[in-house]
C-alpha cells in the first residue's frame, strides 16, 4: 500500500503577492499581532479574504496567520501590509513587547519613589 502525498498548492507565492518580495511597511515581526477592523472583504484576493476570516475571531500573530495560510512568512507579511494599507487590519505589538515596556515603566516609577524617600 503506497501513501499519497498531500496536494501542493498550484499557485506560486510570487503570484499571490503580485510579484512583490517586500511589504510596503516594515512593521511586521513574527510575533506582531494583527486583527481585523472591517467585516467586509469584497474586492480582495482569496488569500486576503482568508486572512480577514482568520482575524475576525481575534488577534493572531503573523506566524499563526502564515501557518493557517500554509504560506511563507515573507509572503504573509506582504499580504498583511496590503491589508494594513487598505485599512482592513490593524497591528499591535505582541504581549511580550508590551510587558517589557510596562516593566520598564514600573522600574522608573520605583526609582523615582526611592529618590524621593
Amino acid at each position: 500500500m503506497t501513501r499519497r502525498r498531500p496536494e501542493r498548492a498550484l499557485v506560486r507565492p510570487h503570484v499571490v503577492t503580485g510579484g512583490r518580495a517586500h511589504p510596503t511597511r516594515n512593521i511586521f515581526d513574527l510575533v506582531t499581532l494583527v486583527s481585523a477592523t472591517r467585516t467586509r472583504a469584497t474586492g480582495l484576493s482569496p488569500e486576503k479574504r482568508r486572512v480577514m476570516e482568520l482575524c475576525q475571531g481575534g488577534a493572531l500573530s503573523v506566524a499563526e496567520v502564515a501557518a493557517h495560510l500554509a504560506l511563507p512568512a515573507s509572503v504573509t507579511k506582504v499580504l498583511l501590509s496590503d491589508l494594513v494599507d487598505s485599512g482592513h487590519i490593524v497591528t499591535r505589538a505582541s504581549a511580550a513587547d508590551r510587558d517589557q515596556t510596562e516593566d520598564q515603566l514600573l522600574r522608573e516609577v520605583l526609582n523615582g519613589l526611592r529618590a524621593r524617600l
